[in-house]
């Protein structure tokens, strides 16, 4: 009893977490795993099988077929090939599927290197059979990416860290199993030929003719050497089991003739039964289903291998509350299992409509860089979520992972052929930008400063219009067009940084002109006046060009120059003249008919807008034709008019000027070459 005790104690905490769907996943692999079970029935189990002639198929014995029992029976088979194979329940059957590849083969490092091999088996055919799925998926992409690149099928290649750590942790796991097994196999074998060989041990003690109390002994003793006859083969464990059973029935039948021992091992066994009984009524308020049905599993174990049979009169009773019990909990672990299918197919309806926002993405693929780049993260997010959403139902399993792989797929193509059209753009970029490369070299060392310099600031504004060039080209093209453009710019901004040097001197000579200007004091003789400030309106133009940020000093010496003339009783316009007479003799001096040409087109530009701007005006007058000469707005027109007609006359005189100017230059020029031909 302390014995019975003792095991169940050892099921407290077991935790069998493999659910259904999972269970049938792995069917396939699980069944190349118990190869041992196949061999090991061999030569020994043909021609020493258990005799199955004679025995009765009681009520409690058909019941033993039934589908809550065979559920208990074919576990506790699987456990009777190896007692440690029992600490598979205690390893969490972790939620693999939504694991990446890398943790994937951190989960199976662990599990080699910590546990028991034959306690793992279902455990790394899950980890394996989600591995391969997710590498198979990984490595289409990859393949689609690469041919999309313009490579041939045939050559592609993809070297996996994460697959070669997963291949050589699994090849070390099968190694050991296979060690493992190897040994198992001929243990097992050593253990079945004990047990039959105890059977017919059994069987011989009726036959014997000697004292019965020795034949007791002998038959405890018999018990107690199966008892610790070790494991054998999950697939003769229930039939070795039975005939053990049957034969110690048709004993303890034999003990008729000493019905004191045989009634005290019927009590005896009743007592315990009885207990087992309870223990597993029991079962029926454990909160933790897993953990009641590791016990019950126990139960079945000591109802079976520990406790003989009980008095005829109690066998089918007892046995049918042992069964009900068991029912029981066969009935909750199908309600379990209901329910989990119920959440199965909610995480179903979480992955479809996964599926369907990623087909959505892939239906409308973008059709820019930045674009996509986000879609990608959406995928990769929608992919994270489908991998979290947790197991469906079996039967469409494959059907979803399938749908799921093609829709990623689908996706990934459609990148990928964006990329792939995008290579041949960003080719056809490199080859404008090698041109705007060799056009920027061949000028950055001109001169021409007025004609060069418009044209590099057309080839950096070509430059930025075209778009991405190739990745391994991008850097280096562009240092090269870059230093061409700095090279010629420095060398530009030198130069002008020269000129400022002058502009600059110019600016400080206008100042001095400018403070002798505002200490200027009129004499009353106005022509010696007048040609006082025209030195000064030939000097101040005489100092050129100032900085631009410099300019209000004109504005200064003009208010001034103004107010002096105004003071003399010289009109406006005669100053403007006055001033603008200046800048005429400047011209003269120079002699630059380039200078001269651009003065006269802008002359009249300005004589063209005027008279504009009169028409206009005019125009305007029109609509007051019939009002009063006292109207506000008529005399604002009036005097703007009037301005204008003032600044026509005078634009009109200083083209005068240009056109004396313009024919005493040419007269000159024809002496010139007259007295040159006379010479000759």
């Amino acid at each position: 009893m302390q014995e019975n005790d003792r095991k169940l104690q050892q099921t407290e905490g077991g935790i069998e977490e493999t659910s259904e769907n999972t269970k049938g996943q792995l069917e396939e692999a699980t069944q190349a795993e118990s190869k041992v079970s196949e061999e090991t029935v061999s030569e020994t189990e043909e021609s020493q099988k258990p005799e199955k002639e004679g025995i009765s198929e009681s009520k409690s014995e058909k019941n033993d077929s039934e589908e809550h029992i065979d559920e208990i029976d074919e576990s506790n088979a699987e456990d009777a090939e190896d007692a440690e194979n029992e600490k598979r329940h205690t390893i969490p059957m972790l939620d693999y599927h939504s694991m990446t590849m890398e943790n994937l083969v951190g989960e199976l490092q662990r599990l080699v290197k910590n546990e028991k091999v034959q306690a793992i088996n279902k455990h790394v055919s899950a980890i394996k059979y989600e591995f391969d799925q997710k590498f198979q998926e990984f490595l289409d992409e990859k393949k689609e990416e690469f041919i999309s690149k313009g490579g041939n099928e045939i050559d592609f290649r993809y070297n996996s860290v994460a697959k070669r750590q997963f291949n050589e942790v699994y090849s070390d796991f099968r190694e050991k199993r296979d060690q493992y097994y190897k040994q198992l196999d001929q243990s097992l074998k050593a253990n079945l030929q004990k047990r039959l060989d105890i059977i017919e041990e059994l069987k011989g003690l009726i036959d014997i003719e000697e004292d019965i109390n020795t034949t007791y002994n002998n038959f405890k003793d018999l018990q107690n050497r199966w008892k610790n006859a070790g494991p054998i083969p999950r697939t003769n464990y229930n039939d070795v089991w039975r005939t053990y059973h049957h034969h110690m029935e048709i004993f303890y039948d034999f003990l008729h003739l000493n019905r004191e021992l045989r009634d005290l091992d019927f009590k005896h066994n009743l007592e315990e039964k009885q207990k087992l009984v309870e223990r597993a009524e029991a079962l029926a308020e454990e909160p933790d289903l897993n953990k009641a049905f590791r016990e019950l599993q126990t139960l079945h174990k000591i109802w079976k291998e520990d406790i003989g049979p009980v008095a005829k009169e109690h066998r089918e009773e007892i046995w049918e509350k042992f069964s009900t019990a068991t029912k029981a909990m066969h009935q909750r672990r199908q309600e379990h299992f209901q329910e989990l299918e119920k959440v199965y197919e909610k995480n179903l309806e979480k992955k479809q409509k996964i599926i369907a926002n990623i087909a959505k993405i892939a239906e409308n693929v973008a059709d820019n860089h930045r674009g996509i780049q986000q879609q990608i993260k959406e995928v990769e997010a929608l992919r994270d979520s489908f991998f979290k959403a947790g197991r469906v139902p079996q039967k469409v399993n494959e059907e979803t992972w399938s749908y799921f792989k093609e829709t990623v797929r689908k996706f990934n193509r459609t990148k990928n052929a964006f990329y792939k059209n995008q290579k041949k753009e960003q080719q056809q970029n490199l080859e404008k930008k090698k041109e705007l490369l060799e056009l920027a070299v061949s000028l950055k060392d001109s001169d021409d400063w007025t004609e060069v310099t418009p044209q590099m600031k057309r080839i950096q504004r070509d430059w930025k219009k075209i778009g991405h060039v190739p990745r391994k080209y991008s850097d280096k093209i562009w240092k090269e067009f870059k230093d061409a453009c700095n090279h010629y710019f420095d060398r530009l901004h030198a130069e002008k940084n020269e000129a400022h040097k002058e502009e600059f001197e110019n600016f400080k000579k206008k100042s001095e002109c400018l403070d002798r200007l505002k200490e200027f004091q009129l004499s009353g003789d106005k022509t010696k006046d007048i040609e006082a400030v025209k030195a000064f309106l030939a000097e101040w133009k005489k100092y050129g060009r100032i900085p631009y940020n410099k300019k209000h000093i004109n504005s200064k010496f003009n208010k001034i120059v103004d107010a002096l003339f105004k003071k003399l009783g010289v009109g406006k316009q005669q100053s403007e003249l006055l001033k603008y007479g200046n800048k005429v003799q400047e011209l003269a001096k120079t002699e630059d008919n380039y200078a001269i040409g651009n003065e006269r087109v802008f002359v009249k530009r300005k004589i063209d807008e005027v008279k504009s701007e009169i028409r206009q005006l005019e125009n305007n007058l029109q609509f007051f034709s019939d009002d009063s000469e006292d109207n506000p707005l008529v005399k604002e027109v009036v005097n703007k008019l009037d301005k204008q007609k003032e600044a026509l006359q005078t634009w009109k005189e200083k083209m005068k000027k240009l056109n004396i100017l313009e024919h005493k230059l040419n007269r000159e020029s024809e002496e010139e070459e007259t007295d040159s031909n006379e010479e000759e």
